[in-house]
Formats: C-alpha cells, structure tokens, sequence
C-alpha cells in the first residue's frame, strides 16, 4: 500500500513520449531547452540547501502532463557521448502533482506530495508467488535477447516496488503502458501489471516467431524445389545435347502434339482448350496433371483408325465353318452382315446420317456352347480387331460411362479403353456375361449400356471422362448372356437376339474330333499319331459320360481321358501308340453317369409304376428332362387336397390346380375314377427338389401323371412331353421347343408331345434330331394321354398306390 508525506516544490522536467520510473537512470540532452531550465533551476535552488540538485520528471503525451511524476536527482552534468551537453538524472520516488507554485530561474515550478509506499516483510504467499512468476518471465524474455548479465541483476531484487518498476526498461513497453505503472501506486498491483504485460509480450512473442519460422519453411521449400527444377532443367538439357535433339523436341509439348495428331475437329477444338489451361496453370497445380492425362488418353485414342474388312464372303463363311461347327443362325447373321456392308460400300453409301453400319448382337445360350470364343472366330472372319469386355459382376455405372475428371484416379470407361486398345474405330467388342451386370447405389451399368448399344445413338456417345463424342457406329458388338431374361427389357430391346440352343450328339462329336481332341493332345504333350479315339467312343463319352447343351464338361473328359493314357504310358502299363474305343472307356476313367432311361432295365425305370410322367423344361444350362411324380393319400389319413413339392414357383403351382380341376371335371369323359379326387388327397412331387422350378409347360405332364395315377396305366417310358395346360383340356404352346427336344435327344426319347401351335419352331430342330425323333402336335389333353398312357392289359395296376 502507498501513503503521502509533506509536499515538495520542485522544477518541472518534461518528458515527451519518455517515462522515468523510481530506479532508473537516465541521460538527458541539455541541448533541450525545457530541460536546461529545470536542471539550472535545481541548480540554483540547491545552492542554498543542502544535497543534490533535484527536479520532477514528469511525462507530457500529446501536450497533457501526467498526474503523478518521479523525483529525480541531478548526479552528474558533463557531456554525452556523442559530445553534447548532457545531464545523468536518477529516478528516487512518485510525487504525486498539486499546484504551480514560484522557484528560481526559468522552469515551471509545482508542489508535489511524496508518496511512501510500504511492503509487509515477509511477503505474503500470493506476493511470494507473484514475485516468483515475474522473475520467470522476465529472466525467460531476457534469455532470448542474450542478456545475460541483466539476467543475475533481476533475481538480485527482492523489493516488490523495485522489481515492478525495473519493467520501465522494457523496450516493449508503449508510453501508455509505462504511464499506468507509474500511476499504479499500490506495488503489488503494480506487480500484477508489469506481469501482465510482459506475460503478454512473450505470448505475441511465441506467434511472430512461429510465424516467422513457417514462412521461413516455406520460402526455403520453394527455394529448394525451384534450385531442383532449375537442375532438372538442365540435366536435361544435357540430355538432348547428348542425343542430338532439338529444344522443340521435348516430349511433352502438347500444343505441337495436339496440332500434329490426326484429331476430329470438334476434338482438336476441345485438346486445345485444355493445351490454354495446362500453360496457364503452374507446375505445382494439381489441374496440371489431370490435364495431361486426359491429353494423353485423347492423344492415344484411335480417332480416324478404321481397319478393312474383309469382304470375301465365301472365305469369311469358310474360316466361320472351319473354328465353330454347328450354330449356322450366327454364322449366316455375320454372312448377312458382310454382304449388306460390302454392297454399302460399293454405292458409297459407307456414311448415312452420320452412321456407320454396325452391328449389335446378342448370343443368348447355355454355358459351354462357344460364345465368347464365337466372338473372335467372327473378328477373324472381318478382318477386325477383338476386343474382350468382361461385364460379369460390374456394379458400378461409371465402369461402362467413365469418371468425372475431377475426382482423383479417374479413368475412362470400359467402352473407351476396349476402343482405345483395339487401335481402331471399328472393332469387335465382346460384351461378356451382360446378364451378370448388377446394379447398386453406385448406379445401373446396364441403363449406361442404352446408349451404347442403340444403334440410334452410340455415333454420338460421350463417356463422363473425355466429355466429347465418340463414334461407337461401326463397332460391331457381341453380348454374350445364359439367360434371356435376366437381361433388362429396354437393353434386350436394343440388341438383335440370337439364340444358341445347344449342340447335338453328331456336332459334339464333330467338335471333339476336329477342335478339342487337337487341343488337348498338345496340352497333354501327345503327338496326334500316339492316341486316336474312335468316333464309337466320342459318341459315347458325349451321351453318357456327359450330358450337357454345350461341350466344356465333354472338354475336360477328353482331357480327362489322355491325361490317364500319358500316366499309365510313363508308369510303363500302356504302350504308344493307342486307339481308344468305347469298350475302354470305363476301364480308363470310370463308369458312365448319364445312363438314357430307356437303357436301363424296366424294372428299374422311373416310369414303371403308374403315377410317373416324363417332362421336358429349360434351365440355364439348356434343356433337360424333368420327371413328374404323384400319388393318392388313404382317405382316413387326412383330408382332401391337393400338396406340392419340389421347390415350385408360382406359375407351376397354379399349372398343378387347373391339372387337378381338369381331370375332377372332365375324369368321366376319360373313364377315370374321379372319385378318388373328392375323397383322397393329392400329391405332386418333382424330384431334384433342392432346385427351383417354375413355368406353365409342365401343365400335360402333371395332368398324365395323375391320369395315369387313377387309371393304373404305366407313362410310356420312351415318351416325353412339354405343353400347358387349360381348364377345358386345351393344350396352348410354351417356349424353348429346341432345347426341349435336344435334352430328349439326348436323354434317349423317342417320342416328343408338342403343343400344335409350337409346330414352326421344329424349323429351328436340326435335321438329324427330328429324323430319331417321333414328334407329336397335340392340341387336347385327350390326344396325350392316348399318346403317353400304356394300354391297360400292358400296364395295368391291381390298386391305385397311396402314399402312407
């Protein structure tokens, strides 16, 4: 706390934008005239008392004098170092300011009351500690100047009054801010807020400097990185000094590049905006990178690349029969094909409304039957380029559109980078598995494939990546897919379909002979005169060793086969060479698994007990035989009705009610006992129950196998059937009669029952099928169960079987 004693007349010294604090000493220009006259006035007045000379230093901002000032002494008088006049005046005590009053000489004279200040000893905790920090702080802010010596002289003070005033050295320190410690007469508030303010300081302190220190950083990054490129420069300068090359040379020149390359000029117009923007941006931009490599994907495309086609049709049609035997409807198609362009092409007429003349075709088949490898019989037959696509699983959109370029690692589509790597504009892109292509939140690749496969559109196709038109008209595209139906209804409607139902026996026999014997003998490291395989055996391993619509499991058992024949060769059990026939089939990989029904004993035929129809159906994999079993529960056992199983859709369920509900109204007419129906009920089962079926063609085999349930009469085991069903007996036409009747073929039928309005599709059969098979065309129920019911003295059963 701080107390007033007597009053004092002293000279007034003023001190513009100076603060003196108690403690201080400090040199003043005699020079000045203010301050001579207060010094030659405590001159004089000192003369007649006794001491130093004393004057009252008083700070003047803006012309306002300070209410309170510091008593100073006048120690020495002499010259400064610079060699004027000067004056060592010390700082002793506040005074604080009253009124004018009269004195010796020239300066303003004012009375003044000396104010005491007074510190408890020992110093209270919180002073203690406030003393503590000070010393802190100002030793650390002494440190980084390097004052030392200043450094030992601040722990040496111990009075609070003291410490708080040696701050007025601060050089940091504003007026304002030495002003309000020099007013602050309490001296532990004065602590406080010498403290502060230097608590502070070292705060900005610490910002500047971290400042300063990542300015640093990245102005030495830069000059590092721009002495590196300055380097890289160079370097390569040297390089093309060395190898003899021009300046104008370099690689990267996209400008000379752009206006080199045979570019479209809807597309040159585009590459030289982007050439403008790439000089514009700098080396560190990121734009500048993505630029190159769009330039350089525009760059590689083949914009005015058309490779020839070949229109020789007769050696077209030759190099098509020679790599696939059978499938004539794609053959003729790529025949038909050739012949229109070739007769385009010699009108003139190669360009009609900015189209070409493409081809967009879909191969829709079971596995196996060679439609992708049919992809690259039909590219060597044009003379074209083969470019495969793999469709199967892409979810995402921009697989087929490409990405935005500004996302990071963008890249073209799947239909760009397959035109990009064919090197031409008219290639044939194989489009695999387009069934497959699923669809997410990501997007539909196959509502992306609209625009490619519109013949309509794709001249003007834009890919999200190279944002300008691509020409896709004169590309030929093959989609490949198993099932028709998993293909969306608007992208089906954009392709030409082409069906490939399967192989028959004599053409699988051919394949194994011509194509997949050769292959596997050099796979197998066999000569071709080392093993022979007789046709009796190809016959054989293809009707009961496999049983298939294309030739890949017939494939791996040839395979199968030499591979055992190398091995027992090397293991010295067989001698080289060796004919393989169908006798030593089983002896070398084992017995048949596709045994026909009708070469089994009858006895053991599925149809030997009345109740049991032979069906044929349509499964991904081709057609296949489908056998239909039912039977009559005892009436005390449960109640009328009619049980399905087997894993059956919908549609077949309902097949089996109009079955049942024909055979209850019309049984009479047939001279069934209808009353079973009322008082038992019925079951239906199709085996293989693990797999799903549905579809209404299995409508006349339920209703025989259940007419042949209640009459006791056996199903002819060579007879098969397709067709469904109506509630008057009508039997109306199904689809995939073909692969129907080559599934009988194959399964060993003899007698097939169509519905009569399928009768044109038996154009599609192949001859030599139709010729072992005895088809029917049928338009009532009652004509099938004349055709497939045994005579009852042949078959007839003492009881109707019931299920227990």
């Amino acid at each position: 706390m701080a107390t007033e004693s007597a009053s004092l007349a002293l000279p007034v010294l003023p001190l513009d934008d100076e603060v003196v604090l108690p403690g201080m000493v400090v040199p003043l220009d005699l020079s000045d005239s203010e301050v001579r006259a207060a010094v030659e006035a405590a001159q004089a007045a000192a003369r007649s008392t006794p001491g130093k000379p004393r004057v009252l230093l008083v700070p003047r901002l803006d012309g306002t004098y300070a209410g309170t000032g510091v008593l100073g002494t006048v120690e020495q008088v002499g010259r400064l170092a610079d060699g004027d006049p000067g004056a060592l005046i010390r700082g002793r005590d506040r005074v604080r300011i009253g009124a004018g009053t009269t004195g010796p000489g020239a300066a303003l004279w004012v009375e003044g009351t000396r104010i005491e200040e007074n510190v408890p000893d020992p110093l209270p905790g919180q002073v203690a500690e406030l003393v503590k920090e000070y010393k802190a702080l100002a030793t650390a802010w002494l440190r980084k100047r390097g004052a030392w010596q200043v450094v030992d002289r601040v722990q040496a003070i111990d009075d609070v009054s003291a410490l708080a005033d040696n701050s007025g050295y601060s050089p940091f320190l504003s007026t304002e801010q030495k002003v309000a410690l020099l007013e602050t007469a309490d001296p532990v508030a004065r602590l406080k807020l010498a403290t502060q303010q230097l608590r502070d300081h070292l705060a900005e302190q610490d910002v500047a400097e971290s400042i300063a220190k990542d300015v640093q950083e990245g102005v030495d990054k830069q000059q590092r990185e721009f002495l590196l490129r300055r380097q890289l420069e160079a370097v390569r300068k040297e390089l093309r000094e060395l190898n003899g090359e021009q300046e104008g040379e370099e690689s990267d020149d996209y400008r000379a590049r752009v206006e080199a390359a045979d570019l479209p000029e809807k597309v040159r117009e585009a590459a030289l905006k982007e050439v403008d923007k790439l000089e514009r941006a700098s080396d560190q931009s990121p734009e500048g990178s993505w630029i190159r490599t769009w330039l350089d994907t525009v760059l590689e495309m083949p914009w005015n690349e058309h490779t020839e086609d070949a229109y020789d049709i007769p050696g077209a049609q030759a190099v098509l029969d020679a790599e696939h035997a059978g499938l004539q409807d794609v053959k003729e198609r790529i025949t038909e094909y050739l012949a229109v362009r070739k007769r385009r092409a010699e009108r003139g007429l190669g360009v009609v409304g900015g189209r070409r003349g493409g081809a967009v075709l879909a191969l829709v088949g079971p596995p196996g039957v060679g439609k992708t490898s049919l992809g690259e019989s039909v590219a060597h037959a044009m003379g074209r380029t083969f470019v495969r696509v793999a469709l199967g699983g892409v979810r995402d959109e921009a697989e087929i559109r490409g990405h935005r370029r500004t996302y990071v690692g963008a890249l073209p589509g799947r239909i760009v980078r397959a035109i990009k790597e064919a090197g031409s504009m008219n290639p044939v892109v194989l489009l695999d598995e387009i069934d497959k292509v699923g669809s997410d939140f990501r997007g539909d690749p196959s509502a992306a494939l609209l625009e490619v496969l519109d013949p309509a559109q794709n001249h003007t196709f834009r890919d999200h990546y190279l944002e300008v038109e691509l020409d896709l008209s004169d590309v030929v595209f093959l989609a490949t897919a198993n099932v028709l139906e998993a293909i969306p209804e608007a992208l089906a409607d954009r392709m030409e379909i082409v069906r490939l139902d399967g192989y028959t026996e004599d053409e699988k026999v051919v394949i194994a002979r011509d194509h997949l014997l050769p292959r596997q003998l050099e796979r197998a490291g066999l000569a071709p005169d080392e093993v022979t395989l007789e046709e009796g055996a190809l016959r054989k391993l293809a009707g009961e060793y496999t049983r298939e619509a294309g030739v890949r499991n017939l494939e791996r058992s040839v395979a199968r086969l030499l591979r055992k024949v190398a091995a027992q060769h090397e293991l010295g059990e067989r001698e080289l060479p060796f004919t393989v026939t169908a006798d030593d089939l089983r002896g070398l990989i084992g017995r048949p698994h596709h045994v026909p029904e009708s070469a089994q004993d009858p006895a053991e035929r599925r149809t030997s007990v009345p109740g049991v129809a032979t069906g044929l159906a349509v499964t991904g994999a081709g057609g296949d035989v489908l056998y239909v079993e039912a039977s009559l529960a005892d009436p005390e056992t449960g109640a009328a009705g009619l049980t399905l199983t087997g894993q059956l859709g919908d549609v077949m369920k309902e097949s089996a009610q109009i079955a049942l509900s024909y055979l209850r109204s019309r049984g009479a007419e047939l001279e069934l006992p209808v009353g079973d129906l009322k008082d038992r009920g019925a079951h239906i089962h199709f085996p293989a129950g693990a797999v799903p079926k549905d579809g209404p063609s299995a409508g006349i085999t339920m209703t025989t196998a259940l007419a042949s349930l209640l009459s006791g009469r056996l199903v002819r085991t060579d007879v098969a059937m397709t067709g469904e069903v109506s509630l008057t007996g009508r039997v109306l036409p199904i689809g995939g009669v073909k692969q129907k009747l080559l599934a009988a073929h194959r399964a060993g039928i003899t007698t097939v029952i169509i519905p009569k309005r399928n009768e044109p599709d038996l154009d599609d059969v192949p001859e030599e099928v139709l010729d072992k098979l005895d088809v029917h065309a049928v338009t009532d129920v009652r004509q099938v169960l004349e055709l497939a019911l045994a005579p009852a003295t042949e078959g007839a059963a003492p009881e109707v079987p019931v299920a227990v």
